[in-house]
């Protein structure tokens, strides 16, 4: 069956003329209202204060000896006008732009694992995406340094200079293509550069395409916009490439932003160059049409394959907001530092955007990406050492899931993650457990049989798949293997009922 694209519509708040919900469209609570007040709302500034509907029957016994005549008149008349008062509801609706947003799956297993480990359950955390390796010691140590001498205040908005230029002689030595400070913009992570991205470019209604497998945060950022995620699936078969037809297919005049992820977060897959080119064949033929690369993975990548920029093919530097960062590759999570490179149009766009909401990065993690910077071309031996043992555990889990009958596997050529079909298993029944019917529940079904943490497919758009992440050490990665296959082989078939 030919693949076709989701348009996933986000649906206002509105209603109909009979005060019920428009059919179709989403309807969100009433601001509720203090009943019986017989003022206007604004003569109440605090409308988040309540009133006890009676004082204690002993109030004027108390506090007679104390009060004066007068005083205790007006306390009494107090008491009477207060106990006519209802308790005032406090208006807890949220934005329907909110509520459109779901949370993300990842974070939220990640927190449930580590909860568990923190109960003294021995959890194997397979689930974030994040190295186990220490930031490499030059960096950290630049770091430290920045503290030492001061350098703890404010920086620019967009980044020190010092920063933004080092970024510029790499994408030029590295990735071969050309910017100048003022078309780099340096944030808070990556993630925060994507979404500044999205807001700046995207109005309501406007259509960001995401090729599926995605990372969970793409569609929800859209939502953020005000604008509508269509997926375009991929196959397993096609090491989850999008394929250039259905793309074409699918782009109207709405189509505003394609974001394509090489190497990939779930699938690890990496889009060789001769693809790419042919979307940007596609892309050219389309004014509106913009393109985000999110490049994070660029450096945790295999031989053969090798990484191309989006923004270094033909006709595409100025339809291209290039986003990287240092989290995965200098194994720098925690000090979220991620950037923007693009035409100054849209870089000065997002850094509007940065500036009236969390202003500019820590000052001590920009000193330390400089010297990560400094390492060498693609991070020079620290990183290929990285890279290295990614793959060894690579291997071994393909190996590994391959001798796991019913598994199908693409073979991922960068970042950390393997991204499995185990829908074959679907339908199977786990004694104690019940029906596995679905990424989700088999997730939670190894969760608490194997006591492994992996993340569903259907958080990336693929229900078929799961995700399981290699950044652990390889004796971790073993006994996960272990426990996993135990735990998948004890699967039966589900009990017919007559």
């Amino acid at each position: 069956m030919a693949a076709t694209p989701l348009r996933v519509q986000v649906g206002g708040g509105t209603s109909g003329g009979n005060g019920g919900p428009t059919k179709g469209v989403a309807s969100h609570p009433q601001p509720l209202r203090p009943p019986g007040l017989g003022v206007s709302s604004d003569s109440y500034p605090f409308r988040s204060i309540s009133f006890p509907s009676r004082f204690p029957d002993d109030f004027s016994q108390r506090y007679s000896d104390d009060c004066k005549p007068g005083l205790l008149t007006i306390a009494r008349a107090s008491m009477t006008s207060l106990s006519s008062v209802e308790k005032i509801e406090i208006d807890v609706t949220l934005s329907p732009r909110v509520n459109s947003v779901k949370p993300s799956k990842t974070v939220a297993i990640t927190d449930q694992a580590t909860a568990l480990v923190q109960a003294g359950v021995p959890v194997i955390r397979l689930a974030a995406g994040e190295p186990d390796f220490d930031t490499p010691a030059e960096i950290a140590e630049a770091g430290v340094k920045a503290i030492r001498e001061g350098f703890t205040r404010y920086t620019p908005n967009a980044g020190t200079l010092e920063l933004r230029t080092a970024i510029c002689h790499k994408l030029k030595e590295e990735n071969g293509v050309s910017y100048t400070p003022d078309q780099v913009l340096v944030s808070n992570g990556a993630k925060q550069s994507i979404i500044q991205a999205v807001l700046a470019v995207c109005s309501p209604g406007d259509e960001v395409i995401i090729p599926a497998p995605y990372w969970v945060s793409y569609p929800e950022m859209a939502r953020l916009a005000d604008a509508t995620p269509v997926i375009l699936p991929t196959l397993i078969s096609e090491n989850f490439l999008l394929d250039p037809k259905l793309l074409e297919s699918t782009l109207t005049e709405k189509s505003r932003l394609l974001i394509l992820c090489s190497p990939s977060n779930p699938t690890g897959s990496v889009y060789p160059r001769k693809l790419l080119e042919e979307i940007a064949e596609i892309v050219a033929k389309h004014p509106r049409l913009l393109v985000l690369s999110d490049e994070i993975y660029e450096h945790i990548i295999y031989a053969p394959a090798t990484h191309t920029s989006f923004s270094s093919l033909p006709g595409m530097w100025e339809r291209t907001l290039t986003v990287n960062g240092f989290s995965k590759a200098f194994a720098m999570t925690g000090w979220r530092l991620g950037y923007l490179a693009g035409p100054k149009h849209f870089v000065a766009a997002c850094g509007k955007i940065q500036s009236q909401t969390t202003s500019g990065a820590s000052s001590i993690s920009q000193k330390a990406a400089v010297a990560a910077l400094g390492l060498g071309y693609a991070g020079g031996e620290a990183v290929s050492m990285m890279v290295k043992a990614f793959k060894e555990r690579r291997d071994y889990l393909v190996q590994g899931f391959r001798e796991l009958e019913g598994v199908k596997i693409s073979e991922p050529q960068g970042a950390f993650y393997l991204f499995l079909d185990f829908s074959s298993y679907y339908g199977l029944e786990a004694e104690g457990f019940g029906i596995i019917d679905g990424s989700e529940s088999l997730c939670r079904y190894l969760l608490d049989k194997a006591q492994v943490a992996l993340v569903p497919g259907e958080a990336f758009g693929d229900d078929g798949c799961i995700r399981i992440s290699y950044a652990e050490s390889l004796d971790t990665l073993k006994e996960a293997m272990e426990r996993i296959r135990n735990a998948i082989v004890s699967l039966k078939p589900a009990a017919v009922t007559v």
